[in-house]
């Protein structure tokens, strides 16, 4: 009979649902796990095959820790905000809200028909004003304690998505990560929450928390923590001073200009106004560049000069100020003193521009008058540098800042790469931002209990470079809560990135209405165990969820510092090569092969695909293999029907009690339990699979075996297959003739450890370098009884008689290498 994979696929569902197998007590807490996914973005492409790789592996990962006795909490929500649904609503004029809402409604018929073990009284959407009145409040707690804030700043812009993107959004070759365009710079005002605030507490929190080390790697640059030493250069004829940031002091004496990032104000100050035109036609330049173009190290490197001259604070020397869009305004001071013969990019600099290279510290086995073909950028020995001449350059380092500190022209500091996070979009689909601009009052927070600030429906989604939301008279005119007179509300929506922030806090309860979650349901339940979602999230998502965990911790909202203990990430799955994206045309709907092979034969080929860290490009070409071995799996236990009614069995059996078919059964078992939960535990889960599909041949020998036997190996197959394939798994388990639910009363076997000693050992046999032989011995046999044995063998006396016998090598149990002449 062929597997009914719809039949009992929407059988057991319905079962799982009516008895609430999956509602979680979250009142008990002795062995909790809480295991969450990033929740989906609801966009028009629904679920392609990527989403089913996330939620589908990490479900069957969580059903086997439920089955180990935890008490597992996995819920699902939606990302329902966002410039997609926007974008949508421009192309083809049906509003954000419809379209979210009926791809939420599409994304849970997929998820339901997955066999997800989701608790379903979790379910939470970010688009509605239970969920994001909370965003606002977050706000304006952030706002009294100084940490959200408004300023004037360049900014990434997209002049196709008409809105602000963070540095994060834009990709390596300076395009939108949403819509490809070529992104730009811009002035604007805009909200930043405080992040860096938190610099140091999230670099040392990374050793503390189960990460993958290439995340943690990556936010540490990220974050970029430098120590380093600020130095005074005066400005010649000018009363300023040029503050430049410096981790290499000991080539101090070596700097032969100054650069300053374009952007600075200074610069039209200082510039001579011969040098004005060509400064301020560089300026509009750079203006169309961004960051990601600017710190490229591949770029040509481009400047020019101001005719201003610096004052060298260490020996007096005059050197000159260009301005060059590689030095950023809003990295460190803005301003660089350039050492081109000890800094790879000032080397280009200079040697493109015929600037002065001089050398003050000198790689070891080298001439001073050496020509330098590359910047030195090691430890040497310092040369022209006045007293400091003869010092190596590390130490340097700490004598010159040491003597700047004195002089009143230095000091020590730490600067960092992290930037605070831009949070204002000029979009209409988010959160409004809980701010009232008042001419007489200024800036004025929305009053707690007049939140939340409702996201009108009419609104005109034409982008025009402004907000969507100013476009809605009534939205925008308000009253002062504080004076009374006319006011408008803050027109720009938050970065979906502060829904997301927070969310799983919110799953605990979602319907919770006294405050933003329910603290004690928090403290008992986070950090969460384990979080499963993408590596591309690394220094986007991940770092604002911890800066906004640790905020929440110093409000006393929760007692943990990180919000996620372990983090997997699974691999993208590809399509010819790109990224799944609607966009580009190359969704692959998990529909066609769920409706053709059943959705656990597709959650588990996904799974045995390949590591599931790698991912991989997109192919069907296996699927056929899983549905084979389901196939096999079901006839199996269709043909041992009611076998646990009629045949129980023991929990053990002694090996000395059971014939040669029926011991390698009982041990292949029980070493596929052990391998399969070891397996399962780390995520190898195309290597459990693989040691199902090599157990379920050892089955052909059942002829030879006891019928309670059978038995206990077939309870042990259909609860290994159960977190993998959870429907087959029940309807295995119901044939064999039990009467309750795996998911809700079965629990793990244990292995029966002395099943798992081998009784025999194949000995590779190698005759001057060559494989030979492989022979069988009793396990641990002496050396001298192994060597008997294998010189009996047929085969090795042909290689071995009459020749001399020159060395031999022993490995017990694995190899005899034997070398004659």
């Amino acid at each position: 009979m062929k597997y009914p994979f719809k039949e009992i696929e929407s059988k057991w569902q319905k079962i799982w649902d009516e008895k609430k197998v999956y509602k979680t007590d979250l009142t008990k807490t002795d062995k909790k796990l809480y295991c969450l996914v990033m929740l989906p973005y609801p966009s028009a492409a629904k679920m392609h095959i990527g989403h089913w790789y996330n939620y589908g592996p990490t479900d069957s990962w969580a059903r086997f820790k439920k089955l180990n006795g935890f008490n597992v909490f996995e819920p699902l929500g939606y990302d329902a905000f966002g410039l997609p649904a926007e974008n949508y609503a421009i192309k083809t004029g049906v509003h954000p809200q419809d379209s979210t809402l009926k791809n939420i409604a599409d994304i849970k018929e997929m998820v339901l028909k997955m066999g997800a073990m989701y608790d379903w009284n979790a379910e939470l959407m970010t688009c509605v004003p239970e969920y994001y009145k909370w965003n606002q409040w977050l706000f304006l707690q952030l706002y009294k304690k100084g940490k959200a804030y408004r300023k004037n700043a360049p900014v990434n812009w997209c002049p196709s998505c008409q809105t602000v993107l963070a540095r994060e959004q834009v990709l390596t070759d300076g395009s939108c990560e949403r819509c490809g365009t070529t992104v730009i710079q811009k002035a604007l005002t805009q909200w930043f929450f405080k992040i860096t605030d938190y610099a140091d507490e999230l670099l040392d929190g990374l050793n503390k928390i189960d990460w993958p080390e290439k995340t943690k790697i990556m936010q540490t640059n990220w974050i970029g923590k430098s120590y380093g030493t600020e130095v005074d250069f005066s400005i010649e004829g000018h009363d300023e001073k040029l503050t430049v940031f410096t981790t290499r002091p000991d080539t101090l004496f070596g700097v032969t200009y100054v650069v300053l990032a374009p952007e600075k104000e200074i610069v039209q100050r200082i510039t001579k106004p011969e040098f004005k035109e060509a400064v301020d036609k560089y300026i509009e330049q750079t203006k169309l560049l961004t960051e990601v173009d600017r710190t490229s190290t591949v770029k040509e490197k481009t400047g020019v000069p101001t005719g201003a001259y610096a004052i060298n604070p260490v020996n007096g020397e005059r050197v000159p100020i260009w301005i060059a869009d590689y030095v950023l305004g809003t990295y460190g001071t803005g301003y660089v003193m350039a050492v081109p013969a000890h800094d790879e990019r000032d080397f280009e600099f200079a040697k493109k521009f015929n600037l002065p290279i001089k050398k003050v510290i000198l790689q070891d086995g080298t001439n001073e008058n050496d020509e330098l073909k590359e910047a030195f950028t090691e430890v040497g020995t310092m040369i022209n540098s006045g007293n400091y001449t003869g010092l190596r350059s590390d130490e340097g380092i700490k004598k010159i800042s040491d003597d700047l500190e004195k002089k009143g022209i230095g000091r020590r500091t730490i600067n960092y790469r992290l930037r605070d996070w831009l949070i204002s979009r000029q979009r209409y689909w988010g959160t409004p931002i809980p701010i009232i601009h008042c001419e007489h009052c200024g800036e004025v927070p929305v009053p707690e209990d007049q939140l939340p600030v409702v996201l009108p429906y009419n609104v005109n989604f034409k982008p025009d470079g402004g907000s969507p939301l100013a476009s809605n008279e009534e939205f925008v005119n308000t009253t002062c809560p504080k004076c009374g007179s006319k006011a408008k509300r803050d027109v720009d929506t938050m970065d979906t990135f502060v829904d997301s922030s927070w969310y799983y806090l919110r799953y605990l309860n979602p319907k919770y209405d006294k405050g933003m979650f329910d603290t004690e349901l928090a403290n008992a339940w986070t950090p969460v165990d384990v979080y499963v979602g993408g590596a591309e999230h690394a220094v986007m998502h991940l770092l604002y969820a911890r800066f906004i965990h640790k905020f929440l911790r110093d409000i006393g909202l929760v007692n943990s510092d990180e919000p996620f203990q372990r983090l997997i990430h699974q691999g993208t799955i590809t399509n010819q090569g790109a990224k799944m994206s609607k966009s580009k045309g190359n969704v692959v709907d998990p529909t066609v092969f769920t409706e053709q092979y059943g959705a656990d034969v597709f959650r588990m080929y996904l799974m045995f695909m390949g590591p599931y860290e790698l991912g991989g490009d997109w192919s069907d070409k296996g699927i056929v293999g899983v549905d084979r071995f389901v196939q096999r799996t079901f006839t199996l236990f269709e043909n041992y029907k009611n076998y646990k009614r009629e045949f129980p069995s023991k929990d053990k059996y002694e090996l000395n009690e059971l014939n040669e078919a029926e011991k390698n059964i009982y041990r292949k078992v029980n070493q596929t339990l052990d391998k399969f939960s070891v397996e399962l535990e780390h995520f190898r889960f195309n290597t459990a699979v693989a040691s199902l599909m090599e157990l379920i041949n050892e089955f052909k020998s059942f002829n030879e075996c006891r019928k309670d036997l059978i038995t206990y190996t077939l309870e042990r197959f259909a609860i290994m297959i159960s977190p993998l394939a959870p429907h087959l798994g029940e309807e295995c388990w119901q044939l064999l003739g039990n009467d309750d639910l795996i998911f809700e009363n079965a629990k793990w076997y244990e292995v029966d450890k002395s099943a798992l000693t081998k009784d025999v050992a194949l000995v590779v046999v190698q005759i001057n370098g060559k494989v030979r032989a492989k022979i069988e011995v009793p396990f641990d046999t002496n050396e001298t009884e192994v060597k008997k044995i294998i010189y009996q063998d047929a085969k090795v006396k042909s290689y071995v008689e009459g020749k001399e016998l020159v060395k031999e090598i022993y490995v017990p149990n694995k190899i005899l290498n034997i070398v004659v002449k």
